[in-house]
C-alpha cells in the first residue's frame, strides 16, 4: 500500500511542502500542501498530502535531507566514473598514454573544487 501512495504522489507533494517550508512555514500542514497545488491547478488527494504530512510531523526538512544524503551515500557511483574506466581501458593498450589520463583527471578535479568555493546563492 505505501508503494501504491508514492507512485501516485509523484513528487508535487512533496515540492509543495517544500515550497512551503521555504516560504517561512517550518512545519506546512495538509492545507498548506492543498493551497500550493490548487494555485496551480493540479489535482489534490487528501490522503496523500496527510499521509506526508504525517511521515514528517516532528522533523524538520534539514534532517530529512540529511538523513536521505547519508543513505545515498552508501550507493556510490556518481556521475564521470565510466569515462575514467574507458580511458584507462584505451591508455593500457596504447601502452604509455595511462599516466596521461591521470593527468587530465587531475586537473579536472581541481577545476571542480575551484567552482564549489564560489558564493553563489541561488534565492539570495
Amino acid at each position: 500500500p505505501i508503494q501504491v501512495a508514492a507512485r501516485r504522489m509523484g513528487m508535487k507533494y512533496c515540492a509543495a511542502y517544500l515550497m512551503a517550508v521555504l516560504a517561512g512555514n517550518e512545519s506546512p500542514g495538509a492545507s498548506d500542501v492543498q493551497k500550493i497545488l490548487e494555485s496551480v491547478e493540479a489535482e489534490y488527494d487528501a490522503s496523500i498530502a496527510e499521509k506526508l504530512i504525517s511521515e514528517l510531523e516532528g522533523k524538520t526538512v534539514h534532517e530529512v535531507i540529511a538523513a536521505g544524503k547519508e543513505k545515498l551515500k552508501g550507493f556510490g557511483g556518481g556521475g564521470g566514473g565510466g569515462a575514467g574506466v574507458a580511458a584507462a581501458g584505451g591508455g593500457a593498450a596504447a601502452g604509455g598514454a595511462a599516466p596521461e589520463a591521470k593527468k587530465e583527471e587531475k586537473k579536472v578535479v581541481e577545476e571542480e573544487e575551484e567552482e564549489e568555493d564560489m558564493d553563489f546563492d541561488l534565492f539570495g
